[in-house]
């Protein structure tokens, strides 16, 4: 088993002693700052730490090794696309020119900037088959809910806009898909998925009505599944002058093979951080990059970056666009990342980052298929969905051997997603994991099913090799406490 050292739990407020310094500072050339006016209190009663230099760096390093990241281990996380970001996107990103523009500079001095957009633009157009793009939104999420701005005004001028309140949402959609369409006004209604894991045509052609504005598909599915009818769906929704928006959050499923824009689809959003390796979590900043056919062009929101002639101009004389959906041109650094790794994989490079990432996904699925069923028994595409319904009978759920995973050094799946597969365990391996580490991750989860037979409640008791163990998420949730507070001394003459 890989398990990992219990870490040195003790906090700083513990290792604390009177009289220890861990910095010197320079003297300051502000203005004295009285402590007790300034925070109402003597710093003796705020407690802070008082740590020697070599102590506070060995907390700090320590407490970075309790955290998972990728460049630690692998994250088999569905739906999320976790995969390795190459370190030359960090130096390019980083680089002088890049890091020390300032978003109000006149765009005359900027050009170089507008450059690595336009550029960027240009490849996912082709990459994706779609006549525009735009970088705008910040966000996956963010793109999706630009898309449906851009529909919503598309069927505004048309005079169809009191008309159309309707998305269509599969009822194994992400969930930021009926959240997206809820932001924007519009009602949802779900379509059922059919026997086979595909978009039940039959449920679709009864609900396209001339009030549906759109029906938000992910391809490949969050089933981990291509969907084969999806020049089908797009006919039935144009039929009823509805439109359809890609879900690009499993793009790297299909990046370099083919392209969402043939299908049919009238926009989409894309995970930059998903498909084009930038900083994927954290909060920080991303890009939810959207491509449109150009009957949407006219909604696209401004401005619009121009090459007039040998220079780029911002097109801000847009009567119909639906405005600025970020402060300024989107996260610029996001651009300047996803463009080092576009041009590092090059046109022939592109298809290898499908062709493996499927590869990968449907090699889990074949190790696990004895021990941890599929969703849907079909090639599946990026990703794997398995169902951990056969240890139910031995009171053994999928989150009991997501926690066990822990134990042997793995970061779980994705859980309980999609919600209509019972047990769901959504597995993502990613292109950029090789087959040692995915045999690694699939002998775990067989060793942890068998002793889910054998031994159910070491699986209950699980994670044991952490911090904590097994929290109550619902009392964890509803009564967080992260403030640590100094033990009460015990009565003078207690035993």
């Amino acid at each position: 088993m890989r398990t990992k050292t219990v870490p040195d739990p003790t906090t700083i407020f513990e290792k604390s002693s009177p009289g220890r310094i861990g910095c010197n500072l320079p003297v300051a050339d502000t203005p004295p700052v009285d402590w007790d006016t300034a925070l109402g209190k003597t710093r003796n009663e705020v407690k802070w730490p008082e740590i020697a230099e070599l102590d506070l760096i060995r907390h700090f390093t320590n407490l970075s090794h309790i955290n998972y990241g990728i460049d630690t281990g692998f994250y088999p996380l569905g739906s999320c696309t976790m995969k390795y970001n190459p370190k030359v996107n960090e130096r390019t990103a980083g680089m002088t020119g890049f890091v020390r523009l300032h978003p109000l500079q006149p765009v005359s001095s900027a050009q170089g900037a507008f450059e690595v957009i336009a550029t960027v633009q240009d490849i996912l157009k082709e990459v994706t088959g779609f006549e525009e793009m735009t970088m705008q939104p910040v966000a996956g999420a963010h793109g999706e809910l630009t898309c449906l701005m851009l529909i919503k005004a598309y069927h505004e001028s048309r005079g169809e806009g009191a008309q159309r309140r309707i998305v269509l949402v599969p009822d194994s959609a992400h969930g930021t898909n009926p959240a997206s369409a809820a932001r924007c006004g519009f009602e949802v209604a779900h379509v059922a998925t059919d026997a086979d894991g595909n978009t039940d045509l039959a449920d679709l052609e009864r609900q396209a009505k001339d009030n549906v504005a759109a029906f938000m598909v992910t391809n490949p599915s969050t089933l981990g599944l291509f969907e084969p009818n999806i020049r089908r769906i797009c006919e039935i929704v144009h039929a009823c002058g509805g439109q359809v928006f890609c879900d690009g959050a499993n793009m790297n499923a299909m990046v370099g093979t083919t392209r969402p824009g043939d299908h049919g689809f009238d926009c989409m959003h894309l995970n930059l951080h998903k498909t084009f390796s930038t900083p994927h979590g954290g909060g920080g900043p991303g890009c939810g990059a959207i491509g449109l056919k150009k009957h949407l062009e006219p909604f696209m929101p401004g401005p619009v970056i121009k090459k007039v002639g040998s220079q780029y101009e911002l097109d801000q004389s847009r009567p119909l666009s639906i405005g600025r959906v970020s402060g300024f041109y989107g996260q610029f650094l996001m651009a300047v990342r996803a463009l080092t790794f576009l041009l590092a994989h090059g046109r022939e490079g592109l298809p290898e980052i499908s062709r493996c990432s499927v590869l990968n996904a449907n090699y889990v699925k074949a190790r696990l298929k004895d021990h941890l069923p599929a969703a849907y028994d079909r090639p599946c595409m990026h990703e794997c969905v398995l169902t951990a319904t056969p240890y139910k009978a031995n009171g053994v759920r999928a989150l009991d051997i997501s926690k066990r995973l822990i134990d042997y050094g793995f970061h779980p799946p994705t859980n309980y997603f999609p919600l209509i597969v019972p047990e769901a365990l959504m597995i993502e391996p990613t292109e950029t994991e090789c087959k040692e580490t995915l045999d690694a991750f699939c002998d775990a989860l067989i060793a942890i099913c068998e002793e889910a037979k054998s031994d159910p409640d070491k699986l209950h008791d699980a994670p044991s090799t952490q911090i904590v163990g097994r929290l109550d998420e619902a009392a964890a949730v509803k009564n967080l406490d992260v403030t640590w507070k100094p033990p009460t001394p015990e009565p003078a003459g207690a035993a």
